[in-house]
């Protein structure tokens, strides 16, 4: 990963016209979006399952009439109520001519001919939060150290980082920590499918050389890569001698099983990063979610990385003089 770190964020294009499709993907591509499309029919089956997302865009035209479309903007914001959703109008560049109760579900219109209040919803939704280089540089570095350290065998990879609005849980098991220090408060959390980990480490000397793995086993796996990776965002970007946040206010957590669904009480998206682990031989894979999310305090004009001498690793005694 580079010094200069691209974030995207996926949003939903809910569009029919053919017409408009190439300047919809214009904009995306310029303003670090990924477009992603899905058969009309299948909107809420999608929106229902773990695609996450930073915004929808949503074409008045969409449906058969403007009032079936509405009705699917009511279901859109039942389900993922987190989401932005923009409405593109076809003249119109405003909400006055739809209802009070209409206007309420949508954060902004636009035209094809003016898509300047698509900029102002990815300033004010999506990316309104700083993250600095070396910070998102540095997780993707040091969580796939840890991943490589903790499944020797497999092959370890991240995607590009990007920034979801959603607050949907992957997979049946997920870890959770805090994070604390004079510049950020809030949680990291790893997500991942408790079968897609059993099935990787059957017969595999990762679990000490026994020959079944169970839940307890995936809980103790994901735990140790947390710890391991919180320690290493310490050492990288909390000295020694940070203060810690003036403030011990906190909001409640709330966790919705059913939905699969969690809140931390704050509407700041989140940073989000995909790594898998491919065991080439037999081609199963593991798929883990990490997210971070600073809904007590954030201020990354006070985030410094922290730079290690070999001086101080050998007064550490991480380095031996040979």
């Amino acid at each position: 990963m580079g010094d200069e770190v691209q974030l995207v964020s996926k949003v939903l294009v809910l569009d029919n016209s053919s017409e408009c499709f190439g300047q919809i993907k214009q904009f995306c591509d310029q303003h670090g979006l990924v477009g992603l499309k899905v058969n009309s029919n299948n909107v809420m089956n999608v929106l229902s399952s773990n695609v996450d997302l930073g915004a929808i865009l949503l074409s008045e035209r969409y449906c058969k009439s403007l009032d079936d479309t509405m009705e699917l903007a009511y279901q859109i914001s039942e389900v993922r109520p987190e989401l932005p959703i923009v409405l593109r109008r076809s003249s119109e560049s405003n909400f006055d001519s739809l209802p009070e109760k209409q206007r309420k579900i949508f954060c902004r219109t636009y035209t094809i001919e003016d898509m300047s209040a698509l900029q102002d919803v990815i300033d004010e939704y999506i990316f309104s939060l700083v993250y600095p280089n070396a910070l998102v540089r540095g997780i993707a570095e040091m969580t796939l150290s840890v991943l490589g350290t903790q499944f020797k065998h497999l092959k370890a990879s991240a995607e590009t980082p990007y920034i979801v609005r959603d607050r949907i849980i992957f997979g049946e098991v997920f870890s959770l920590i805090p994070l604390e220090s004079s510049w950020c408060r809030g949680y990291m959390m790893l997500q991942t499918e408790e079968d897609a980990v059993i099935e990787v480490l059957k017969l595999d000397d990762v679990i000490g050389g026994v020959d079944y793995a169970t839940f307890r086993t995936v809980n103790d796996i994901l735990g140790e890569v947390t710890n391991l990776t919180w320690g290493a965002f310490k050492t990288r970007f909390i000295a020694d001698d940070d203060a810690g946040p003036g403030s011990t206010s906190q909001v409640p957590i709330v966790i919705n099983h059913l939905h699969k669904c969690i809140s931390f009480g704050s509407s700041n998206p989140q940073l989000c990063f995909k790594y898998t682990l491919l065991d080439e031989k037999i081609g199963h894979s593991i798929s883990l979610y990490q997210r971070f999310v600073f809904n007590l305090s954030w201020s990354p004009e006070d985030f410094k990385e922290i730079q290690i001498s070999t001086d101080d690793l050998v007064d550490s005694g991480e380095l031996e003089l040979f």
